[in-house]
Order: C-alpha cells, then structure tokens, then sequence
C-alpha cells in the first residue's frame, strides 16, 4: 500500500482519534517501520492544533506496533503562541508509542541563523542503491542512495552516512507528516560497523523541524546519520536532513538497542 493511501484511507474519529490497520508492507521485523509510526501519531496531533505548525517531536518506541492499532491525541498545554500534544499509540499489547509534539506560532526576530551547510554531494542519479537484495518491508517505499558511508554490516570504522531519500509514493504532499514518515528511512549508522547481522532497535526518537514550508526537487531529501557514540550495547546517533537546495529543513537524534 502506497504511502498516500494508507494516509487518505485512516479512519478519523472525534478529537482527533484515529484507527488504522498496518500493512505487511510498512513492517520492520515484528514492528511498524518507525518513521510511520511517528507520522501517524502527527497526524492524529494536527487535528487539535491545526493553526500552528509542528517545530518538534519526541517518540519512545515502547514495544511491537502492528496489526490493529488506535491512536489517540490529547492537548496537554495550550497558549496564545505554542501547544504541546501527548498522543498515545494503542495496539493489541498496550500503548506500543508514545509521542510529544511540539507546535509553535511564527514571531518576528531579529535572528535568523542556519544551521552547518549542507555537505557536498553528487546527483542522486549519479549515486547507487544503499540496499541491496535483501532489505527490510518498509525500505520497498523509499529510495535511497549512498552519497558516502558503508552498508550495513561491511564492519566500518565508524557509523558515517551521507545519503539521498525519496518516497517512490509520487502522490504523497509534502508536509511535516511526509517528511516524518521519509526522515527515519535508512537503519541505523551504527549497524554499518557491525561484521554480522544482528538485531537492532530504535528506543527514541527526537526530531525538530527547521521550517514549516517543506520543499525539494524531485521529491529528493539530503541527510546525514552519525553514530556519535555506541557503547554497552546503546548507539547515540545524530541527523541532519536538507532538501535539494542545500535548505536545512530537520535535525534529530536517536537512541538505539544493539543487540550484537
């Protein structure tokens, strides 16, 4: 199921409760792939607080989403120029994720600073497949190409990637929702610093975004994955995305379980 259906098909209730059923196609091992989760969890969010956009996001991936699932928002905070959303996603098990969004009015200031320029890197055309046969159901939604870095488990020296995203879903709008369900896409860095398969798993997730007006070129998204520090079993990883412009548009960081 493509991207922009599983989206137009959510069957929306009041106060922005949502239930939707979760494709085989948008799995990840026993788990939904976790940059939906997050979208759909956003997109129960902007039903409450739909005059303001979303500069942030917190997600803990509580445990195994699939099958049928509910989600349900509530406004925990609401002032003249900002909200705070919790929005509690419900399986078969329990609450599987819990999110908080952040969402912020515009306001003049004098500041108006970027954050570190966006790398060098070739066309994506130019760039080959970061995937090869084998990869997990989600990643059939996306298009990813190494700019530089290793593939997973070559047993790199470090978890540092530089890569292209797109949905091949050419339907999907462009809105902080897409752009959450593309920003989580490639696995892990520090799974490239492995020397054999082993399970992984996303714990946390915090992403902020760094403009509301989300454009690029083609559909094509810029980001940058680094395992700052990976120890005891834990990898720490930090995210920066750009669109073909070079415009900053989201940063992030992860904690991640290795279990190898």
């Amino acid at each position: 199921m493509r991207y922009s259906e599983l989206i137009g098909e959510l069957k929306r209730g009041t106060a922005g409760r949502i239930e939707t059923t979760i494709p085989e196609s948008w799995m990840q091992g026993r788990t939904t792939y976790g940059g939906l989760t997050a979208a759909l969890c956003l997109e129960a969010a902007q039903e409450l607080v739909s005059d303001m956009p979303v500069r942030a996001v917190q997600v803990a991936f509580i445990g195994p989403v699939g099958g049928d699932v509910v989600i349900s928002p509530t406004v925990l905070r609401r002032g003249k120029s900002s909200a705070f959303v919790n929005v509690d996603l419900v399986s078969e098990g329990g609450i599987m994720a819990r999110s908080i969004f952040t969402f912020g009015a515009k306001r003049e200031s004098e500041v108006d600073q970027k954050s570190r320029e966006c790398p060098k890197a070739d066309s994506p055309d130019s760039c080959e497949s970061f995937f090869g046969d084998q990869r997990p159901n989600f990643a059939h939604n996306f298009n990813i190409r190494l700019v530089a870095g290793e593939r997973p488990v070559t047993g790199a020296e470090r978890g540092d990637l530089l890569l292209w995203l797109r949905h091949k879903d050419e339907a999907a709008i462009w809105n902080p929702t897409t752009l959450l369900s593309l920003a989580d896409a490639p696995p892990p860095a520090a799974l490239s610093m492995l020397t054999k398969p082993a399970p992984i798993s996303s714990m946390t997730w915090m992403a902020e975004f760094l403009t509301d007006d989300i454009t690029t070129v083609e559909g094509w998204f810029l980001v940058h994955h680094e395992a700052q520090a990976t120890k005891d079993g834990y990898s720490s990883q930090s995210m920066r995305m750009w669109n073909r412009n070079g415009d900053p548009v989201m940063i992030g960081r992860q904690t991640i379980a290795m279990f190898g």
